[in-house]
């Protein structure tokens, strides 16, 4: 009995050793070294293959419709960065347009003509992004930015002849508001508007080409609109100085003669309102038990699309502005 419980012993050892050997042959995750680990055995490559499946996916994101096509540029990775794509047709294969190492923020044809789209691009991931123009015919790529600055969200006018933007140019701190012709050749500009600080941005054109929309922007909590003469570049303050609101404009109204903005102000949650830009109380367009997440309105201003958040479902509604009323959207699926 004895030598043949030595024999399982032995057996016994033999075998938590081939599984041990097997263990450490096989291939683990090396943590990254900014980790510290402590008691965490290693971790098998082939636990996190398995898992893979459910991590690693791709997204694609609507950068913008052509003009005069049923064609679309989006945003979405093949290798390791965002790069713009082609859409030609509904459900159409994806052509790559630009293949650059740093990543694309955003992209937008020509408003009236589409033989060219303005793109936004990283630098180094340091986030200082320079607006450049890409040329459909040729595939030629330019510049329009000084290459050092740091750059904001282009907003192309109802004409399609000029773009505004906020950059650093000036100073590489502070965002003032320029505006140029981005089919011309670039040359140096000084800004339409000085601005202190970095939290500014345009949004919107009036329907006349004459005023910009514009945000201040002091913190989750507080913003204020401005309204900026493109002729002289004087601004207007448009919300009250000294108000601690948030506000998210959406676009001017048909005729000029308003705003339509998504704001806390009066309530808990963000919510749709008209604002007059004579002055007045607003003039609000949805009920306050959700926040609106994201508006939109159309080429024509006389549609407004919004998005709300229901109890953590994002979900859409349309409103008639010219009737003041809102118009019933197909369901959309949830996930």
């Amino acid at each position: 009995m004895i030598s043949r419980s030595r024999g399982y012993l032995v057996v016994g050892c033999l075998l938590v050793s081939v599984t041990t050997l097997s263990l450490a042959q096989e291939p683990t995750i090396k943590p990254n070294d900014a980790l510290i680990l402590e008691n965490i055995p290693p971790i098998p490559a082939s636990i996190a293959e398995k898992a893979a499946r459910y991590t690693d996916y791709r997204t694609a994101t609507m950068y913008g419709w052509h003009p005069t096509k049923r064609e679309i540029l989006i945003g979405t990775r093949f290798a390791d960065t965002v790069q713009v794509h082609q859409v030609a047709m509904p459900g159409g294969a994806r052509t790559q347009m630009t293949f650059f190492g740093d990543r694309v923020a955003d992209a937008g044809y020509q408003p009236h003509k589409g033989d060219f789209f303005l793109f936004r691009k990283d630098v180094g991931g340091g986030e200082w992004y320079q607006i450049f123009r890409f040329d459909v015919a040729t595939g030629d790529v330019s510049m329009l930015t000084d290459g050092r600055s740091r750059n904001s969200e282009f907003i192309w006018s109802n004409k399609g002849d000029r773009i505004a933007y906020a950059g650093t140019l000036r100073n590489n701190a502070d965002l003032d508001f320029y505006v140029i012709d981005p089919a011309a050749k670039p040359d140096p500009r000084k800004p339409l508007t000085e601005n202190q600080g970095g939290g500014w941005s345009v949004r919107d054109w009036s329907p006349d080409d004459r005023t910009l929309l514009a945000t201040e922007y002091i913190s989750i909590n507080e913003s204020h609109l401005w309204l900026v003469d493109v002729a002289s570049g004087t601004k207007k303050r448009l919300t009250p100085e000294g108000e601690k609101v948030a506000y998210q404009p959406v676009g001017f109204s048909r005729d000029g003669k308003g705003v339509y903005v998504a704001t806390d102000k009066d309530g808990e949650f963000q919510r749709l309102a008209y604002m007059d830009i004579a002055g007045g109380a607003p003039k609000y367009l949805n009920n306050d038990r959700w926040d609106v997440e994201a508006a939109a309105l159309s080429e024509d201003r006389q549609w407004l699309a919004y998005v709300v958040n229901e109890n953590g479902l994002s979900t859409l509604h349309v409103l008639d502005l010219k009737a003041g009323k809102p118009r019933s959207v197909p369901n959309i699926p949830t996930s």
